[in-house]
């Protein structure tokens, strides 16, 4: 068990590095590609838009939705439907198996590469999604470490495996505070990640992350947000809840799990997956797994907005006004 954890950060580090040659590699153009993003909380139509923006202006949609990635995960991740996705070709959907390790770093690798890919064929990147944090890496490109020690990295996925994650995440808030309020403490990655970090380097990925400042900037970027009174919004994802249950997210969440999928993985702790994986254990009633999913998922919606709201670049609509931004993104582009 130790030499595969070993082989696998090594292998986890090489990849790091090939990640980071793309990014030093990308040579700045006299006139930056243009890219345009609808982004914005969860449940407000953005796919919708998404769709109605790239197919006015002859573009393929980059999405930018931390669960989108996954195969097999589609009721519970809202992922475009199949005839969504036939009137636009979209990108960065079903890439990854439920198990593999995926984060903001890859994400910004393999979305820069394909908006790259758009531009030479003379087709417009529209970026889509909600998280932020994956919009920002593409955009400004991410923070990213020196190499660090396999060994570190080997002993503390061993504590987390016999202490459990959430003694990590102790550890971790009383030493990283910012980061800690970040993660789940069921995120044993990332707060493995984070910990890792401050053993080898002497500082805190906050620190790593305000000194780099995200500077890296290689397209030009029209920032659409999406955006209703926060009442309307919660009823929105209210009713988007038990539409996904009435979809078949139960059944969709038994799959996983009769397929070996961990309800411990790092994706089958997120928002729904978690609940229903709770239901299914026993842990959880139904009329509580409901409560607490629709709850969950407003507060996450809030710290979507709360997110979003801090960049002073978006500018904001309402959904239903996509005439309004088609002209926006036309007079961009011009």
């Amino acid at each position: 068990m130790r030499l595969c954890r070993a082989v696998c950060s090594v292998v986890r580090i090489k990849e790091e590095h090939s990640i980071r040659r793309f990014f030093t590699q990308m040579e700045p153009a006299t006139q930056k590609p243009k890219v345009i993003v609808i982004c914005g909380p969860t449940g407000i139509g953005k796919t919708l838009v998404g769709i109605r923006l790239a197919e006015k202006l002859g573009g393929e949609i980059i999405s930018a939705d931390s669960m989108q990635v996954y195969r097999h995960m589609d009721i519970g991740t809202a992922k475009p439907t199949p005839d969504e996705q036939s009137r636009i070709v979209h990108h960065m959907i079903d890439i990854i198996d439920p198990d593999a390790e995926f984060d903001a770093l890859r994400f910004a690798a393999m979305a820069r590469e394909k908006a790259m890919q758009l531009h030479q064929t003379n087709v417009m990147p529209v970026v889509v999604g909600g998280t932020g944090l994956y919009i920002k890496a593409f955009l400004q490109g991410l923070f990213t470490s020196q190499p660090l020690d396999p060994q570190i990295r080997e002993r503390l996925e061993e504590e987390a495996a016999e202490y459990g994650s959430a003694s990590l995440h102790d550890r971790l808030e009383r030493v990283d505070a910012d980061t800690a309020a970040r993660l789940h403490p069921n995120d044993s990655y990332r707060i493995v990640r984070a910990l890792e970090t401050i053993e080898s380097t002497g500082r805190s990925i906050s620190e790593h992350h305000r000194e780099h400042g995200f500077a890296d900037e290689p397209f030009e970027a029209l920032k659409i947000g999406l955006q209703m009174e926060r009442q309307k919004l919660y009823g929105r994802i209210d009713r988007r809840v038990d539409l996904m249950l009435a979809a078949g997210f139960a059944d969709e969440v038994r799959r996983l799990l009769d397929m070996g999928y961990s309800s411990e993985l790092k994706s089958m702790q997120s928002i729904g997956y978690r609940h229903i994986a709770a239901f299914i254990g026993g842990s959880l009633s139904w009329d509580e797994c409901v409560r607490t999913l629709k709850r969950d998922t407003r507060r996450f919606a809030k710290r979507q907005f709360t997110w979003f709201g801090a960049d002073e670049e978006i500018q904001w609509y309402e959904p239903d006004r996509v005439n309004e931004i088609v002209r926006l993104a036309e007079g961009f582009l011009e």
